[in-house]
């Protein structure tokens, strides 16, 4: 989700597939100010939609037991809110998560999700090894929460860098969220230097795709964006896959 504020859209645009970070903070705002969700209500629909994306990956019956584990690397930013919601429905899907949060966030919604995730016994790490094998060993699958459209590196802190930096050599699957942290990473608008970051296997574009994700090149890409109502798709001209069924996620 975007955590930067872009310009009104004052004429519709040509039907695309992805937002710039601007249109993207424009799309946000729209849905708060205008049809007045509330912020914890979007994270909650990402953070869900992100977890059921995971499941279509990697299907629990599939799964020997000691393959369910999952990490969670979380930012201080709304990406971090996300992936702490999506650790928390992981569980309740009966996977094991582990949350790492390096940088906490003073944000009462990052309060009550890191509640909320201790409540339900979710182990939180104090640090992340740096000898990869270890992780490698450990978790099936990681989730990178870290950063968000317009969220750069050096604002999130040096424990989400040095995070990033191990996250970068793990290969375990990767699953990345909005758009792929990196250091360079990914840039947002055309995921320039992604061969210097993060290599997602799969990406979950949160709301809509960002202009990045069209140089994305892993197995499974999917939008989690079924809360946008239709009047909003229409005026920011997304065409995007239908939803099947009662999914809450699409497959691009």
């Amino acid at each position: 989700m975007s955590s930067t504020d872009g310009p009104d859209l004052a004429e519709a645009p040509e039907e695309r597939c992805f937002l710039s970070t601007a249109e993207a903070a424009a799309l946000e705002r729209e849905l708060l100010e205008d049809y007045r969700f509330g912020r914890q209500q979007l994270v909650e629909w990402c953070g869900h939609a992100s977890a059921v994306a995971v499941t279509k990956v990697f299907p629990l019956p599939a799964l020997p037991r000691k393959q369910r584990t999952a990490l969670v690397v979380c930012g201080p930013e709304q990406n971090g809110a996300v992936g702490l919601a999506c650790a928390r429905h992981l569980r309740v899907f009966e996977y094991e998560p582990t949350i790492f949060y390096p940088t906490r966030s003073p944000d009462p919604l990052h309060r009550d999700l890191t509640t909320q995730c201790e409540k339900m016994d979710i182990p939180f790490l104090s640090y992340l090894p740096t000898e990869v094998q270890l992780i490698n060993n450990a978790y099936r699958l990681v989730v990178d929460a870290v950063l968000g459209p317009g969220v750069e590196p050096a604002e999130v802190g040096g424990p989400c860098t040095r995070a990033l930096a191990t996250l970068k050599l793990l290969s375990i699957p990767l699953v990345s969220l909005d758009i792929p942290s990196g250091t360079p990473g990914w840039d947002p608008e055309t995921g320039g230097d992604a061969e210097d970051g993060l290599r997602p296997d799969v990406l979950v574009s949160l709301a809509a795709p960002k202009r990045c994700a069209g140089r994305f090149s892993g197995r499974h890409h999917f939008v989690a964006g079924r809360f946008v109502p239709d009047d909003v798709r229409r005026k920011f001209a997304l065409r995007l896959p239908g939803y099947t069924g009662t999914d809450c996620v699409a497959a691009l």
